[in-house]
């Protein structure tokens, strides 16, 4: 079943997506009357092509994300430094769960891609599974590992016959999406799929 993907404040980029594959990419209008059957989903903000997080093996190997079920002896906020490599070394069994739900927070924050070296097994297989592509990680790192890293860095633009991965936020334009930050995420879809649904 096809698709049409329409972010309120970015008309003129709506996505047709069939099956993993967008099947166009254009203005609204134009898309809908060519497939009018098409289901619609419509969204607050803009459509963009997603976020790649540099930070892979930061966030994904070297912190842990307690699972909601320990928050009254570890809290909910992700775990990093000694106290991290402590829990991985009590319970090594604990790294893939963390990183899957690793994986959970940057989807939730528009990320459709990671880079770094993955050096885990358990972290690799959580990334597969998601269906997250994996980018190529600049030389330079501006900032400490963060699920909205400074500065964001969109994929390339949306193109048809390319892969039906993208991620929507709840800003006016770009510039406040920056100004905001990544937090700011209301949808990530990966191989067509929605993934990530913040409202």
């Amino acid at each position: 079943m096809l698709t049409l993907h329409l972010a309120e404040r970015s008309p003129e980029t709506a996505v047709l997506v069939d099956g993993a594959s967008l099947a166009a990419v254009g203005p609204y209008e134009e898309l809908v009357a060519a497939e009018p059957r098409a289901r619609v989903r419509r969204w607050p903000g803009i459509l963009t092509p997603g976020l790649l997080n540099p930070y892979g093996p930061e966030l994904l190997e070297a912190t842990y994300h307690p699972d909601p079920r320990e928050a009254d002896v570890l809290g909910t906020e992700p775990i990093v430094g000694a106290r991290a490599r402590e829990i991985f070394r009590s319970d090594p069994a604990r790294l893939g769960a963390s990183a899957r739900r690793g994986v959970q927070r940057m989807l939730a924050h528009g990320t459709v891609a990671v880079a770094g070296e993955l050096r885990s097994p358990a972290v690799v297989d959580a990334v597969r599974r998601a269906g997250l592509a994996m980018g190529l990680r600049p030389d330079r790192l501006a900032g400490p590992a963060s699920l909205s890293p400074t500065p964001l860095i969109l994929l390339p633009r949306l193109a048809p016959g390319g892969p039906a991965r993208f991620a929507v936020f709840d800003v006016a334009d770009r510039a406040e999406l920056v100004r905001r930050g990544a937090g700011t995420c209301v949808a990530t879809v990966l191989g067509g799929r929605l993934v990530y649904r913040g409202r």
